[in-house]
């Protein structure tokens, strides 16, 4: 679990139009501690703002959301 104000970061595959950008902002948003998410369809980055922010639930997220995280 992460407590810094520090954005997470993620490089997550598969995003190819606004859509898809909306769906994992949609997904990520709700997990817990999660004050918000910025998501670079060029680059396929993805931040995640807020504190106390359990990673592998943003991971769980984007898989959700039919996408993937990569290493």
């Amino acid at each position: 679990m992460s407590t810094a104000e520090a954005p997470l970061q993620y490089v997550v595959t598969g995003m190819t139009c606004q859509h898809c950008v909306a769906s994992v902002t949609e997904e990520v948003s709700e997990v817990a501690g999660v004050s918000a998410v910025d998501v670079d369809l060029a680059t396929g980055r993805v931040a995640v703002h807020g504190s106390d922010v359990d990673e592998e639930a943003v991971v769980a997220a984007v898989t959700e959301a039919g996408y993937k995280v990569v290493d």
